[in-house]
């Protein structure tokens, strides 16, 4: 099983490509919370660790006081994490939830919202629930939200599409614009999505993915 608590660690680094990547995150989050209409922004973070994209892009943004956020994170010690942070920044309409992650219950109320995380979980999963998150979005965004997302360029299924072109398309087919996608020869790539659509009502009780056994390669699979 991957320590997703130790995997934490190469934030502290700044030259490692996780950093690089966080930096991306949160550069488009900022963004996309800036350009939602007056009101309450609505942020929902799947698989989100210890929170660091949310919790660093939030405490200097002008709009912090519009944002009602709910980070979703199975892992027990990430959550305590996060939960130390948001205690020491006065972000008192964040949430930490401990608990699975894929399934819709945990978005009922906040749900279509309008900045939707979904970053460190593509490269864990085959295509097929890939396709089947992103589906998902669709039901997660608001009309004129952006879903962050981040996905390795390099194949984990050998005979697989290339995944970055193919979460585009994905993307694309249900509705999504693309805003933005790194660079082709940046390995931990990272995207951003604007639904054009309306969303769909959220289906209760689903389950959108399941991870596949983690097995160690050369490059962060995340």
């Amino acid at each position: 099983m991957k320590d997703w608590v130790a995997w934490h660690r190469d934030y502290d680094d700044p030259s490692s490509s996780l950093t690089a990547r966080l930096e991306s995150v949160r550069r488009h989050l900022v963004a996309a919370i800036g350009g939602v209409p007056p009101g309450v922004v609505r942020v929902v973070s799947l698989c989100a660790g210890q929170g660091h994209d949310v919790l660093g892009a939030l405490p200097g943004h002008p709009r912090r006081g519009d944002v009602t956020a709910r980070l979703v994170e199975l892992d027990p010690r990430n959550t305590e994490a996060a939960r130390r942070r948001v205690a020491g920044s006065g972000l008192g309409k964040v949430e930490i939830i401990t608990g699975d992650a894929a399934l819709t219950s945990q978005y009922a109320g906040l749900a279509p919202a309008d900045v939707v995380l979904a970053c460190g979980m593509f490269g864990n999963m085959t295509d097929a629930n890939v396709e089947r998150v992103i589906s998902y979005c669709t039901q997660l965004c608001a009309a004129g939200g952006t879903v962050i997302w981040t996905r390795a360029r390099s194949r984990f299924e050998p005979d697989g599409p290339a995944p970055v072109p193919q979460a585009c398309a994905w993307f694309e087919e249900r509705g999504f614009e693309r805003v933005w996608v790194s660079d082709p020869g940046y390995e931990p790539c990272c995207g951003a999505h604007r639904f054009t659509a309306a969303p769909a009502l959220l289906e209760p009780g689903a389950t959108m993915f399941t991870f596949r056994p983690f097995r160690a390669t050369a490059l962060d699979p995340r």
